[in-house]
């Protein structure tokens, strides 16, 4: 066997087995993911297609998971390994994608892409990401394949790979505008001709999306903005990048250095300022780099206006498109340093340190739980022995969130979730208003220390329908409520404060506490329990 293809096999091996290990979380599929399989458990053409409207992505990962569930079985298992056959896959392209530099930086390539904690932490998700990193891994392959050598195959091959590219993410025709930008500077002088018809087939691919594309953008959504922008998330997306800590996954602190320590020297920064020099190197050695560069900092100058703008939450993920490009530069500066010993020693540097995070680490890429896991909370449930006519109240989440992993026959099922909740927080207030206004209407009722409305509807619901010896279980979600109730009055007394915090987060925190606070007035507690980001409290009515 020749050696670079024993290298790119040991190289593809090893991220194969990153990709499984601990694949089988106990949490279960936390939301994001469940929507991924309620989507694609869909009849095709009795709401499949209904169902990826109603959601904020593109519709091929769906139609990809689908095909593989028709096959193979719905179970988490089978769910997760769809993407760790895109995210292995992944490695072999990105040797080919290297390849057109030299063989060093082809394997180089493949073992960065192979070790990325970001990468494995995606491939063991039911989410697009992987796949959508493996297009944009091809899309890489034939821009530098057609920019070598302009001919018809790489013109096509380069369409089809932006094409699943557009309709894999909805941002994604972000990353092809550049692209095609990259590749007009390029050839523009040359071949007219091509970039012409290149930019025109782009028109017409975004022109026949543009039904769904602004069907997405224009669907309101009150938990899609949860953060605000900070710079810092620039520093996360390098170090959520090149090296084994994952910090920017959903939310982002506003200080880089919030946890500043040793571990934090030597984990984060340390291989992401090795990544930095090498991109940097490849940049100062090759003029065509800077501009593949450019192309990557054009997508997060868009993501970053939009974020400014309140359009987009700036989470690393969301920028998956350029990380090819991040990684071929990097691996081309490595290969390219000419001391052999600075060379060597670097690259088994940034190996080591990933290497030792994810293996001893509790935290590391394949060990993270998912917390908000949803069978957690269907455990929760079926802990509390819930009898025949008991109520199960769940916030945040509806009813069918958890009928993966429980069967709520016989029981009365209740939710103050992401879609109903102006109904519980005030009169004659609509979902769009509420999205819309929610942050100006609602501030006297966080400032008041009850919510009589509120009150009065959980006690018309729910307590008052309670016969002696039954109970209701009050399930929460305390990632997205987590302040009491003084806390909420204080932040919306002050306008600083109230500008900062997301409204879901003070919507959420205010009916916890309010409606455990009326059950703890007129119910007995005869059970708690908690595990990840999940708590479990069984009240029951006694005699009086």
């Amino acid at each position: 066997m020749e050696k670079h293809t024993l290298g790119i096999f040991i190289i593809t091996l090893l991220g194969l087995i990153l990709r499984v290990l601990y694949i089988n979380k106990p949490d279960g599929l936390w939301n994001d993911e469940y929507i991924s399989w309620m989507v694609a458990a869909k009849p095709l053409f009795d709401g499949f297609w209904s169902g990826i409207k109603s959601q904020c992505h593109m519709p091929l990962y769906y139609l990809y998971l689908k095909f593989f569930m028709s096959i193979f079985g719905q179970s988490d298992i089978v769910l997760k390994l769809t993407s760790v056959l895109s995210g292995t896959l992944s490695i072999i392209i990105m040797y080919f994608t290297g390849l057109e530099k030299d063989k060093k930086t082809g394997l180089i390539a493949a073992l960065f892409t192979a070790i990325s904690s970001f990468l494995i932490y995606y491939s063991q998700e039911v989410r697009f990401y992987s796949l959508l990193f493996l297009f944009a891994a091809l899309s890489l392959w034939f821009t530098v394949r057609l920019v070598k050598n302009t001919n018809i195959k790489n013109i096509i091959f380069l369409t089809l790979a932006n094409l699943l590219v557009i309709f894999t993410h909805t941002i994604g025709f972000v990353y092809v505008f550049f692209n095609l930008v990259y590749i007009s500077f390029k050839l523009f002088k040359d071949y007219k001709k091509v970039i012409i018809k290149l930019w025109s087939i782009a028109a017409v691919i975004v022109l026949a999306a543009s039904p769904l594309i602004i069907k997405i953008f224009t669907t309101n959504s009150f938990s899609q903005w949860w953060a605000s922008f900070s710079f810092s998330n620039w520093g996360f997306l390098l170090t959520d990048y090149f090296s084994p800590v994952l910090t920017n996954l959903v939310n982002a602190p506003a200080n880089f250095f919030y946890n500043f320590h040793a571990g934090f020297v030597i984990f984060a920064l340390l291989p992401a300022l090795i990544a930095i020099f090498w991109i940097a190197y490849a940049v100062k050695k090759d003029k065509d780099n800077a501009m593949l560069l450019c192309a990557a900092a054009g997508v997060i100058i868009v993501m970053t206006i939009a974020s400014l703008a309140g359009k987009l939450v700036f989470i690393t993920k969301y920028s998956i498109e350029i990380y090819p490009i991040l990684i071929l530069l990097a691996a081309y500066g490595a290969a390219s340093v000419s001391n052999k010993v600075l060379r060597n020693t670097l690259i088994i540097l940034y190996c080591l340190i990933h290497v030792i995070y994810l293996t001893l680490s509790p935290v590391s890429a394949p060990k993270i739980r998912r917390a908000q896991g949803h069978k957690i909370a269907a455990d929760l449930i079926k802990h509390a022995e819930p009898q025949k006519g008991d109520i199960v109240l769940i916030e945040y989440y509806q009813k069918d969130r958890f009928e993966k992993y429980i069967d709520f026959t016989g029981l009365n099922v209740i939710t103050i979730d992401k879609g109903n909740f102006p109904e519980y927080l005030s009169q004659n207030m609509t979902y769009e208003k509420a999205v819309n206004e929610g942050k100006e209407v609602y501030r006297p009722t966080f400032q008041a220390s009850v919510n009589g409305y509120l009150k009065e509807k959980i006690n018309r619901e729910i307590i008052s329908k309670l016969k002696q010896g039954q109970s209701v279980i009050l399930i929460t979600l305390n990632s997205v409520a987590f302040y009491s109730l003084e806390q909420v009055s204080k932040i919306a007394s002050d306008d600083s404060l109230y500008n900062k915090t997301p409204l879901l987060f003070l919507v959420f925190s205010h009916i916890k506490e309010q409606v455990a606070r009326d059950f703890y007035e007129t119910l007995a507690v005869v059970r708690y329990e908690s595990k990840g980001d999940w708590s479990a409290v069984k009240f029951t009515k006694l005699k009086k």
